[in-house]
């Protein structure tokens, strides 16, 4: 059990000696944690669709890190990619501390009836079905091995609050913050799970916003816009480190304050 007395803040964020597997860490939010992750002193697994983009992850954890950095190809939508997964990562590394599972979409789609059922169960396979099966794996070996861990979820603030644009997404965080739920039951006490709530970030998928996005994110959000992808890299600290010592089965937001 961590030392919940520990005066030295830096201390209770340092990762060394772990390892921290996120998938969807080729980009965006999931590149982003990759890369904290390992300059707080932890071998890294990026796991994404996209082996090269993953592999230039990779080459730029370890030359600016010099930690150890693992691109492993795997589709979070298929059950048995991620039974793959997991057992590669346990024969390289041996061990996983931190878990994130931050793979996620939301596809556009023109009107709730024109949804197909193709459609839906592919948001429902990527944003929770990968989740629950990673989680399952990795969490029972976390809670074998007795060194606990940390799971982090990374949903969305739709799961909160539902929008018809996106409401297969929506529905599907939500069942998402309900795993952790679940799975902070089924692991304690040793392993923590918590939710990252999300709100909007400016990663490439803003590229695809309409350009009133803007001026709406300034009347709709506390802060007025949306968020930098570097500014998810406390929380997820937070959650990854010991720092998060007594938290679990939480929803943590880091979403800009919608109003």
């Amino acid at each position: 059990m961590p030392d919940a007395t520990h005066p030295d803040p830096s201390v209770r964020y340092d990762l060394s000696g772990r390892v921290a597997l996120v998938t969807g860490g080729s980009r965006g939010l999931g590149k982003e944690m990759v890369l904290a992750f390992a300059q707080a002193g932890a071998d890294v697994v990026i796991a994404s669709r996209n082996l090269d983009a993953c592999e230039k992850v990779a080459d730029e954890v370890r030359s600016t890190t010099g930690r150890r950095a693992l691109p492993v190809s795997a589709h979070v939508g298929r059950w048995d990619a991620m039974d793959e997964l997991a057992d590669t990562v346990y024969r390289e590394f041996e061990r996983v501390d931190v878990l994130v599972n931050n793979a996620g979409m939301s596809p556009i789609y023109d009107g709730l009836t024109n949804i197909s059922e193709a459609l839906y169960d592919k948001v429902f396979d990527v944003n929770v079905k990968g989740a629950f099966r990673l989680s399952a794996l990795v969490g029972e070996r976390m809670v074998a091995d007795g060194r606990g861990g940390s799971i982090i979820n990374v949903s969305s603030y739709a799961s909160l609050s539902p929008h018809p644009d996106y409401l297969p997404y929506a529905a599907a965080k939500s069942a998402l913050n309900a795993l952790t739920v679940g799975f902070a039951r089924a692991f304690g006490p040793t392993v923590r799970v918590n939710t990252l709530v999300a709100g909007p970030f400016r990663t490439d998928v803003a590229e695809h916003w309409p350009p009133e996005t803007a001026e709406r994110h300034r009347r709709t959000y506390a802060l007025q816009r949306a968020g930098d992808p570097r500014e998810v890299v406390g929380a997820a600290l937070f959650l990854a480190s010991d720092m998060s010592s007594f938290s679990t089965g939480g929803l943590l937001r880091v979403d800009g304050g919608p109003l």
